[in-house]
């Protein structure tokens, strides 16, 4: 059984973290991990990408994450390579080098496995206007697609989704090493502190939407 903090934290890590589902609680290197996930997933979205970039690079300033190589190869990496390229982390340093191999294998499986679990807890993004199967005419299987859809997945993914909050501890030791980031920090502040994208601002929204200020006049 999931405790209410755990499933509040499955529920911010696959979250959009737009303008209009902000994070509800401090937010951690899972977080960071998510929003580098979305940065790849919305590649091709200038607005998009663009807002993802600016809420992880803010993140990883609150986060103390700028003398780590995560944090460089976040910067020279383009949008849509970063989650792959994750695993050739073990190489940029000099330390522990005898071993890379396998922490490149171990972080590509997790990264991999991370990613998969995102694309299951968001698949409802993706719907067009309704769910899969609404106008199917046959009413029995109909309602059968609809018990797929919004309980037995759902109700498999409260546990499945427990694996993010293990998958993330591993990941912060194999990308990160001994030098441990801050824990977590409060959205306040990295809107006050570290210039995070405020949802409550016009031009977020509109960087969010990729709404030029000319149209939105």
């Amino acid at each position: 059984m999931l405790s209410s903090f755990e499933q509040s934290r499955i529920a911010q890590l696959t979250s959009s973290y737009g303008p209009d589902e902000p994070p509800r609680h401090a937010l951690d290197f899972g977080d960071y991990l998510s929003l580098l996930w979305r940065i790849d997933i919305h590649a091709h979205d200038e607005g998009k990408r663009r807002y993802y970039q600016a809420c992880a690079h803010a993140l990883a300033l609150g986060l103390d994450l700028c003398g780590h190589n995560i944090f460089r190869l976040v910067k020279s990496t383009e949008a849509g390579h970063i989650y792959e390229q994750l695993a050739n982390i073990p190489y940029r340093g000099t330390h522990n080098l005898i071993d890379a191999q396998d922490r490149k294998a171990a972080i590509c499986q997790l990264v991999q496995l991370r990613a998969d679990i995102l694309n299951i807890g968001t698949y409802q993004e993706h719907w067009p206007v309704t769910w899969p199967g609404s106008g199917i005419i046959d009413n029995e299987l109909r309602e059968r697609v609809f018990a797929v859809l919004f309980t037995a997945l759902q109700g498999q993914f409260r546990d499945f989704g427990r694996l993010l909050l293990v998958a993330d501890i591993v990941l912060s030791d194999l990308l990160l090493g001994n030098q441990r980031p801050n824990s977590e920090i409060s959205l306040d502040k990295l809107i006050a502190n570290y210039g995070y994208p405020n949802p409550t601002k016009t031009e977020t929204r509109n960087l969010y939407w990729n709404i030029n200020e000319s149209d939105a006049v």
